[in-house]
């Protein structure tokens, strides 16, 4: 796994980065996919597991070359740095695309999970009963997970930590959807919203030289609300992917199966026809979160009006979707015998 790439392939590994980024923060949405699709998961888990004893000790060591080479440090430097830029904006423009262009964003994400489907699932023989239980399994998994009800929201900073390893089990896991976890534990607004802001006015004021901000309590919580996240996440990043690349490497067709019947299930999330249901207090008044937004409860689904010229769109929307899926898949392919270094 180290032969040479070239600039051009290095900036569309930053490009995948990106767009691994900008996935996991949509709910519903999982960057693992961006990964499976495009041909570089199984580099991702395996680079991902070498953060174990061994590179630990070349660290110690000051071995630096040899610690770099043995986690694969450039491919994962790449990705890492497109997935960064993306949270800090890509992310941002998806947020405002979602909240002006609600009904095509969401059509191209489902048709993006739909090719996704194809695109794995097209090679894929089934051959037994035991594979036609793990997709169903898998299917059921990510309908149920679509289906329930967010929590409230809660700052303790344990629970932040978990919330932590369970966000990036979309980077991980295909078809998981971490940022929508997130917002079935009540913790979305607070971990992806008002934690990322508060850094952003910190680094701000920190520019300025005022620090202030040391005196305000409410920042200073939410930074460390955002330090425990983050230390959870690279924690989580680490040990799921030990268990993945085991998993992998010795039931690589189960894992499949249920990777195929995960991403179905998960069809469910991304469903562009919904509306939004938001919690209420018990007069019927909208509860709002501490940004003044009204708290999501969950989702009504519905079947669109064929007669209407919106739904068409978002069937073409859909389409869309799936092209990028199949046309990121085949430049994925042409390179696939090409790692990063």
């Amino acid at each position: 796994m180290q032969s040479t790439r070239t600039f051009s392939d290095k900036i569309f590994l930053f490009l995948k980065g990106l767009a691994m980024g900008a996935a996991n923060k949509v709910p519903g949405v999982s960057g693992g996919v961006v990964a499976f699709v495009t041909g570089f998961y199984e580099e991702f888990i395996y680079s991902l597991q070498k953060f174990n004893f061994k590179s630990f000790k070349l660290l110690f060591n000051a071995r630096f070359k040899s610690f770099f080479q043995y986690i694969n440090a450039k491919f994962l430097g790449i990705l890492i740095l497109g997935m960064v830029v993306s949270y800090f904006s890509i992310s941002k423009l998806l947020d405002f695309l979602i909240e002006s262009y609600e009904l095509n964003v969401w059509s191209t994400f489902f048709g993006m999970i739909v090719g996704s489907i194809y695109y794995i699932g097209k090679d894929f023989k089934i051959r037994s009963i035991k594979t036609i239980v793990f997709i169903s399994l898998g299917v059921v998994a990510g309908l149920s997970i679509s289906f329930l009800k967010p929590a409230t929201e809660n700052d303790n900073l344990l629970f932040v930590f978990f919330c932590g390893i369970i966000s990036v089990s979309g980077m991980t896991l295909p078809g998981l959807s971490g940022s929508f976890i997130l917002i079935l534990l009540g913790n979305y607004v607070l971990l992806l919203v008002d934690s990322v802001n508060a850094l952003y006015d910190t680094i701000a004021d920190v520019v300025r030289l005022d620090f202030s901000f040391t005196q305000d309590p409410k920042r200073t919580r939410l930074l460390q609300v955002l330090g425990s996240f983050t230390a959870g996440s690279f924690f989580g990043l680490i040990t799921l992917s030990h268990l993945l690349n085991y998993v992998l490497k010795y039931y690589k067709k189960i894992a499949f199966s249920i990777i195929i019947g995960f991403i179905t299930g998960s069809l469910g999330v991304v469903w562009p026809w919904k509306e939004k249901i938001f919690k209420t207090d018990p007069l019927g008044s909208t509860i709002l979160d501490t940004s003044g937004d009204p708290i999501l409860d969950n989702y009504s689904r519905y079947w669109p009006e064929l007669s209407q010229l919106s739904t068409w769109v978002g069937f073409s929307f859909i389409l869309v979707g799936i092209l990028i899926v199949l046309g990121l898949a085949w430049y994925g392919n042409s390179k696939n015998k090409i790692n990063y270094s």
